[in-house]
């Protein structure tokens, strides 16, 4: 079986810097047309200048046949300035800006601390350039089970934002559970109104959806001792969260689109005593995501979800290139070998049933 489907874009991608962006990004850019790049460095990427600087490194080190384009981004601080959006919508290279509720993932210590307090003329000058607010979505209260932090998210911050500003374009990232999904499809087309207790937003609201969330449940952590390389946040979640998050992928909606969270660490840093958050999943996303589309009988709805719905939503053109995603067993790699050290991927030495490739 063969399926041709316009170029992908990747709406959330980890690219990191120095010797590791170089390793990295080829896996990225041989399927992707264009991705939304994450800010979360050392030192995080909080101003037009530093993005331009970033966006410049990942161009010199792209393969020479490449057309991939990095879009950027900006890491929301509580001293982040309406006059630094205006420079990053003039600047051209930046899209969007990114909330990291301090101390949620990777490098998010110097996220934001109080969002209403802090960041309002912010957000109101976002809404006046149309620039997209990004929402890592979890609180990071520790009185808050792990398990519940993205529905306390929606709950507290979320909805009161959409309520305080329903023009702000929202993605809420890496969604999670059913409370999420149901979150962005109670966002209607027409005007913010509000119920009772129920929320009901503007047509601003979408999610991008990993392809972990999509095919694994918390279990995979756990299974036969404890697995590392299936740890990421937002934590993997129960079952009936994975199935409400494929439901709607695949129902053929609008509001969802391919963002896959790519998040490589080296080895030595995940298989450790303390490992960090992050699935490296860029060399076998596209794989995933048509394996969940087959088994949900919606491979005529994947390329909305991996290659129209992403541009649309923030007003970019679609792709003209096409790929070929065949349905032919491959092993993935075992890890992936570097001077600085090694990366182990999503599903290492497995095999799996779709393989991309370019047209």
């Amino acid at each position: 079986m063969e399926l041709t489907i316009t170029r992908p874009d990747d709406w959330h991608l980890h690219l990191r810097d120095g010797d590791l962006l170089g390793a990295i990004v080829p896996h990225s850019a041989n399927h992707f047309g264009k991705a939304i790049v994450m800010p979360n460095l050392k030192p995080p990427i909080t101003t037009t200048a530093a993005a331009i600087s970033y966006r410049e490194s990942i161009l010199k080190v792209l393969p020479s046949n490449s057309d991939f384009t990095p879009l950027m981004t900006l890491y929301l601080t509580d001293t982040t300035s309406p006059e630094e959006i205006k420079l990053a919508r003039k600047s051209g290279a930046v899209f969007a800006v990114k909330l990291y509720p301090a101390g949620a993932t990777t490098n998010s210590q110097d996220g934001v601390t109080d969002l209403f307090g802090k960041c309002l003329p912010v957000l109101e000058e976002m809404v006046e350039q149309n620039m997209p607010l990004l929402v890592h979505g979890e609180v990071t209260d520790p009185d808050v089970d792990v398990f519940d932090r993205e529905k306390v998210f929606i709950d507290t911050v979320l909805q009161p934002l959409i309520q305080r500003l329903p023009q702000l374009k929202v993605v809420m990232e890496h969604i999670t559970t059913m409370d999420a999904v149901k979150f962005v499809e109670s966002c209607k087309e027409e005007a913010f109104v509000i119920y009772l207790d129920s929320v009901t937003c503007s047509g601003s609201v979408a999610a991008t959806v990993t392809p972990q969330h999509l095919i694994l449940n918390r279990n995979a952590i756990f299974k036969g001792g404890l697995q590392p390389h299936y740890y990421c946040l937002p934590v993997l979640k129960r079952e009936i969260h994975r199935q409400a998050i494929v439901s709607a992928v695949t129902s053929g909606s609008k509001r969802f689109f391919l963002g896959t969270d790519s998040a490589p660490h080296e080895r030595q840093r995940k298989e450790c005593s303390c490992g960090c958050a992050g699935i490296y999943n860029a060399p076998v996303a596209l794989s995933v995501y048509a394996k969940v589309f087959e088994q949900a009988g919606a491979l005529d709805k994947l390329e909305g979800f991996t290659s129209l719905n992403g541009p649309d939503f923030y007003g970019l053109p679609r792709n003209t290139s096409k790929i070929k995603l065949t349905k032919t067993p491959w092993k993935v790699p075992e890890s992936f070998t570097f001077s600085f050290g090694e990366i182990v991927p999503m599903f290492a030495g497995e095999t799996l049933e779709w393989q991309a490739s370019t047209i």
